[in-house]
């Protein structure tokens, strides 16, 4: 199957070329990437292996867990979304992949279409037969951070912008109504001056646990991606999020004319504003927030932060 891809080079379909899969466990030539993304892949493995009893009492995947995997067909890769990881952009790139030379530029779709769901097809839409196929045969990747500094981005962008209204409406008002004692009748109203700290004494309140899964921009990358359900071929790093972007288009073969998008925001969460969102918060709150965390801590080589005071 030839393919013209926007740039007027033929793309191959892959009747006899290599798939990434093939490139990433036999690649041609043994390099650092490739051992490097075998370590990330052993340490998955075997944090899921030692805490077997909490990762493993997930029944069986349902197609409904799978809503965060975006299938590009024509490459053969999933990916798992995950928000405050650069999903916008690897949206973008995946609409790129799967539009079949409707867009060739990225940043030329604006965010807000990256978004909309219909733009991009999830495994969940596929019959069980074609997941269980897909699962197996294609590439699978996600992206992963620090989880505390994307839990402050997360923060940041839903409860501090003045735009976010739905999330004020929805979290902000429950957070204030829970958390905060003689709340005025303005701020259970309109929920948008949540604090850090009562943010943080919702998520680690049991009774939100029970309630309501946690939103996609604060569930942890161990419930959205199921890591250990799902045999994960590439976990890329925010902190080195271009090489590991480039590599997985390269070893999708289109490295030659995709490149990930590179631009850096200046309001980007970074660690130094992390330590300082947690200066607040009490030593036993930091370490029920850990708990609530650790298993992406543990499982994505992210070591105990420096400035927590763990009880």
């Amino acid at each position: 199957v030839m393919r013209r891809n926007p740039f007027g080079m033929d793309i191959c379909c892959r009747k006899g070329s290599r798939s990434p899969l093939q490139e990433l466990y036999n690649p041609t030539q043994l390099s650092n990437t490739a051992i490097l993304h075998q370590i990330r892949r052993d340490q998955v493995t075997d944090t899921c292996r030692a805490n077997s009893a909490s990762s493993r009492k997930r029944r069986v995947l349902t197609p409904n867990d799978l809503k965060h995997l975006v299938v590009d067909e024509d490459h053969e890769m999933i990916y798992c979304y995950v928000p405050k990881v650069a999903c916008t952009n690897w949206k973008r790139v995946m609409m790129v992949l799967t539009g079949r030379g409707k867009y060739s530029d990225p940043m030329e779709i604006p965010a807000n279409e990256a978004h909309v769901s219909s733009n991009l097809k999830t495994l969940n839409q596929y019959s069980i037969p074609e997941i269980n196929h897909r699962l197996k045969n294609y590439m699978k990747f996600l992206f992963v951070r620090e989880p505390f500094e994307r839990l402050v981005s997360a923060y940041r962008n839903k409860f501090t912008q003045k735009y976010n209204t739905s999330f004020h409406k929805r979290y902000g008002t429950k957070i204030v109504r829970r958390q905060r004692k003689n709340a005025t009748q303005e701020a259970l109203r309109k929920g948008d001056d949540v604090k850090f700290e009562e943010f943080v004494a919702y998520l680690i309140d049991p009774h939100t646990q029970r309630e309501e899964p946690f939103n996609e921009h604060w569930q942890t990358v161990y419930s959205l991606c199921h890591p250990c359900h799902i045999h994960y071929d590439l976990i890329g790093k925010y902190e080195t999020l271009e090489e590991d972007s480039n590599y997985v288009l390269q070893l999708a073969g289109v490295g030659s004319y995709l490149k990930f998008p590179t631009y850096a925001k200046s309001t980007r969460t970074t660690d130094e504003m992390t330590t300082e969102f947690f200066q607040n918060i009490s030593s036993l709150h930091q370490t029920q927030l850990y708990e609530v965390y650790k298993l992406d801590f543990l499982m994505f080589n992210y070591s105990v932060p420096s400035y927590l005071k763990l009880e």
